[in-house]
């Protein structure tokens, strides 16, 4: 095989269930692809196939990324084009794909995206959760004490949060974040685009109480509401810190008391609050 110019790495997003889930310029690359990189080549084989796609398969997974990362940044150097997949979604999301696009920078060769499906925002928006700020957590630790550690510093998150858990530890999951954070709305989104998808909207003490006479099957993607704000407390992300400062200047404080408030306020140290009072009065 000869290169072809330039190489590429190409982080390709795939379908997460529904074969159909593909973009136009997703199967261009990975027809013109001179070596795709693949989680697992069994299960991309499956979609290679059904698109009469047929091209060299490099491993790449959590387990061999140290041996495999640098052989296929190597490939690029030498003006391959290598499309990077997962077994499904966007590459890069919890998987090791994150480590490979470093190491394309690391050794200056080109990184592009093609974009496609993303089993977190798809059960974000399905969700009925609020869509205005979230977080994505992925996949808690697996140890009880670990991830009891993890759902604790969840508890003061006023963002929509978004998790990842395999069936058989949903339940356990769901114990834990009920026994910390007390009940509050959750969505359970199962199989997304697959024959089975399931959008279940309830509270913690409900899905607990559901899954505790029901074995959880599938792929699970869990969409917690965040912290409910006190509503004695004023929100000021939205005006500037500037204007932040003229209310308590205009309200009798001095400067140096309203940089302090401000900080406190927002939860950000005075230094980044002072230069926005330079001028005012």
């Amino acid at each position: 095989m000869t290169t072809t110019g330039r190489g590429c790495l190409y982080l390709c997003g795939t379908p997460i269930g529904n074969l159909e889930d593909i973009t136009l310029r997703a199967l261009r690359i990975l027809k013109e692809a001179d070596f795709i990189a693949a989680e697992d080549t069994r299960h991309t084989m499956k979609l290679l196939n059904h698109y009469a796609v047929s091209k060299p398969l490099i491993s790449y997974h959590e387990h061999n990324r140290r041996e495999k990362g640098p052989y296929i940044i190597d490939l690029v150097q030498q003006g391959y084009q290598v499309a990077l997949v997962s077994d499904a979604g966007m590459p890069g999301i919890s998987d090791p794909g994150a480590d490979l696009v470093q190491l394309a920078y690391q050794a200056g060769v080109s990184v592009t995206v093609v974009p496609g499906p993303s089993a977190a925002l798809s059960a974000l928006v399905l969700s009925s959760l609020s869509t205005q700020r979230f977080v994505f957590e992925g996949f808690l630790p697996r140890t009880k004490k670990q991830r009891q550690q993890r759902i604790q510093m969840l508890k003061t998150e006023e963002r929509t949060v978004i998790l990842y858990e395999a069936p058989h530890r949903l339940l356990s999951l769901l114990q834990d974040m009920l026994h910390t954070l007390g009940d509050r709305r959750v969505s359970i989104v199962r199989e997304l685009t697959k024959i089975h998808e399931e959008v279940l909207v309830m509270s913690l003490q409900e899905a607990v109480n559901y899954y505790q006479e029901r074995t959880p099957k599938g792929e699970f993607a869990v969409i917690l509401e965040g912290m409910e704000k006190d509503p004695g407390l004023k929100d000021f992300s939205q005006i500037s810190i500037e204007d932040h400062l003229k209310e308590y200047l205009e309200a009798g404080l001095s400067k140096k008391q309203a940089v302090k408030q401000v900080a406190k306020d927002r939860n950000i140290p005075k230094s980044q609050v002072y230069p926005f009072s330079i001028g005012l009065e």
